[in-house]
């Protein structure tokens, strides 16, 4: 991959994340994830949940049901936003 071609990936990711809305569901656009956490959770998004749009309900779900799947980088985000609580993180954790 080319530095161009890598810079228009990055930036693809980060454009099609953008409009990704919490994973608490059911937020407004008011309540809409941090850039941290977009950024954070990019890849994840694009790794489990991308065949569906970033604004609808349905990623949102997809999202949930890959927690056990989502990198550290992308969970710790979600925490440090409030976003997800470090309670329900241990709790899916526990019941792996």
């Amino acid at each position: 991959m080319t530095p161009i071609t890598s810079i228009l990936t990055a930036r693809a990711a980060v454009t099609a994340f953008v409009a990704l809305t919490a994973l608490g569901g059911g937020h407004s656009d008011a309540h809409a994830v941090s850039a941290r956490v977009k950024m954070a959770c990019a890849g994840d998004y694009f790794s489990f949940c991308s065949q569906h749009s970033p604004t609808s309900p349905a990623v949102r779900q997809c999202m949930r049901s890959n927690g056990l799947k989502l990198s550290d980088r992308c969970v710790n985000a979600l925490v440090a936003a409030g976003e997800v609580s470090a309670a329900e993180v241990s709790r899916r954790q526990a019941q792996k």
